[in-house]
């Protein structure tokens, strides 16, 4: 787990679209959402639920890995 303690949480859209300069959340992520043909998306736990709702390319049913603690 200690590969991605630097990974900063992507948001719930993951950069992308008109989100693609960064995210507001400078939170360290603590999971990794799987996306088809997209990198995994780093969340931290407060964007975890919206972005399986509103990030593009969420598999279904999703994929979430543990990636750091809190």
């Amino acid at each position: 787990m200690s590969t991605h303690r630097g990974t900063r949480c992507r948001g719930p859209y993951g950069g992308e679209g008109l989100r693609a300069d960064g995210p507001d959340c400078s939170e360290p992520a603590v999971f990794e959402v799987l996306r088809h043909d997209r990198p995994a998306l780093p969340v931290c736990p407060v964007h975890l639920g919206p972005c399986l709702l509103m990030a593009s390319g969420v598999l279904w049913p999703p994929e979430i890995r543990l990636v750091g603690r809190l």
